[in-house]
């Protein structure tokens, strides 16, 4: 078998975070005397991280003047709910173990922030399994860039042809096609209307986890 090692998005692909992303928003949003917005319509943008969030909770754009400030707010509140009840999504557990009854490691490649990457990851017990957690400030660059790919598999000591990297964003894709990796779209992540994983130039896309088990021996 070619793939070596498997490297997942955390947040929409490893783990199903949107539900404290959103109680977080809701959280600032009640500090600001609005409504609650419902799980349905935050999700989408859960893996778009504070960015995503702010537009969506506050039609607020990065070139805003009090986005710095609304966004440091946010990620206060996130802080305080980020180990709530972050969850494996469903399939995910079984894939795991799969990968390493057949000795292929397996890592974490996010744009998470590290202070909040390592609360989730040693939450869920998963910081002994990976083979590596590599956070978005990890590297000068985050994804789209590949560099944080790059230090997975330093870490690893395995070469990007032998790794394939999953998310469900298409920065992902960018970053593991730029990489050099073998990619897979998440497709039970946090996908809005108007993404088009089709078009990203992914090598295949997955509807459970359990599928990548099947796609590995024809990439």
């Amino acid at each position: 078998m070619s793939i070596q090692a498997v490297l997942f998005d955390l947040d929409g692909t490893l783990v199903d975070t949107a539900p404290d992303l959103g109680y977080a928003l809701n959280l600032q949003r009640a500090q600001h005397g609005l409504a609650p917005l419902p799980d349905s319509v935050i999700r989408p943008y859960a893996s778009h991280g504070s960015r995503g969030l702010l537009e969506i909770g506050f039609a607020l754009k990065p070139d805003d003047a009090n986005f710095n400030v609304m966004r440091d707010e946010y990620l206060a509140c996130y802080d305080q709910v980020l180990t709530r009840q972050p969850q494996l999504f469903d399939g995910m557990s079984a894939l795991l173990t799969s990968l390493e009854a057949n000795h292929i490691a397996w890592g974490i490649v996010t744009n998470k922030p590290r202070r909040f990457t390592t609360p989730i990851v040693d939450a869920l017990h998963l910081a002994q399994r990976a083979a590596c957690v590599i956070s978005g400030d990890d590297a000068p660059q985050p994804k789209p860039s590949p560099q944080t790919l790059f230090m997975a598999c330093e870490r690893m000591q395995i070469a990007p042809k032998h790794v394939l990297y999953i998310g469900d964003a298409e920065r992902d894709i960018q970053a593991g096609r730029a990489a050099g990796m073998r990619t897979l779209v998440a497709l039970f992540g946090y996908l809005g209307a108007a993404d088009q994983p089709e078009t990203w130039g992914a090598d295949g896309m997955i509807e459970t986890p359990l599928e990548v088990l099947t796609l590995m021996t024809d990439l």
